[in-house]
């Protein structure tokens, strides 16, 4: 099976092709550039250089959030549009997930952090145990002081990773005694790590539905939160 894997979640804009147990090849780009911009190009180059045509994919894999409401929504639509266009399936899989993935037979905790702005973080804990990574507690969003709070009692290391270590490594070591920091070539979304994940669902014969998909945005958007704010009402 070959599958087609693309991570929005982030300022991150990754795409990968990943066949049964290899990585065939992959493009991430970390920079300020609007992924509208850049992620139709990226995946075109990239099955250029693998000489694939798009018919050629037999699944897709997308990153459902939480992250980026924007960018969230470009991966959303692209995927969508894929599917459409070669009838073929796709799933969604957490982000977060995906980062923990990253750190794969890591002893003690990993902890993925996408920063959500305010002092807060989108987040959730793994333990990898069994040759598998086990959710330990859900995906939140939390103030960074509440999640040092969560994991202060925890007697074991703890790895962060994710863009939420830009703004608050420096607390967290003060904090956090056992806390360790994934390096920075793995400190990034990867659509590998997405896709490696994405594959053992698609499988198992699980797959999202291309009509009724959102992705997973926990918080409101700027947009919605200016607006209660001028009208002094929930957006309905």
């Amino acid at each position: 099976m070959k599958i087609l894997s693309i991570d929005t979640a982030t300022e991150s804009a990754s795409c990968a092709v990943l066949e049964d147990s290899r990585l065939l090849g992959e493009i991430s780009i970390n920079f300020k550039k609007q992924h509208s911009v850049t992620l139709m190009n990226e995946i075109d180059y990239l099955l250029k250089i693998l000489s694939l045509n798009i018919t050629d994919i037999d699944g897709f894999v997308i990153s459902k959030g939480p992250g980026s409401f924007t960018g969230l929504r470009i991966g959303a639509a692209a995927i969508k549009g894929l599917c459409h266009g070669t009838n073929k399936d796709f799933v969604a899989v957490s982000s977060l997930e995906s980062l923990a993935n990253n750190m794969a037979y890591t002893d003690g905790l990993i902890c993925p952090m996408i920063d959500a702005l305010r002092d807060k973080v989108y987040t959730s804990i793994y333990k990898y145990e069994n040759g598998k990574l086990n959710e330990v507690k859900a995906i939140d969003v939390m103030e960074i002081s509440k999640l040092i709070d969560y994991l202060k009692d925890k007697n074991q290391p703890i790895t962060f990773i994710g863009d939420g270590l830009y703004k608050n490594k420096g607390i967290l070591e003060k904090s956090l005694p056992n806390a360790r920091f994934a390096p920075n070539n793995l400190n990034l979304a990867r659509a590998s790590s997405l896709g490696e994940i994405g594959m053992d669902l698609l499988k198992q014969g699980k797959k999202d539905n291309i009509f009724s998909y959102a992705p997973m945005y926990l918080t409101k958007s700027l947009a919605e939160r200016e607006y209660e704010k001028r009208e002094g009402k929930p957006l309905e």
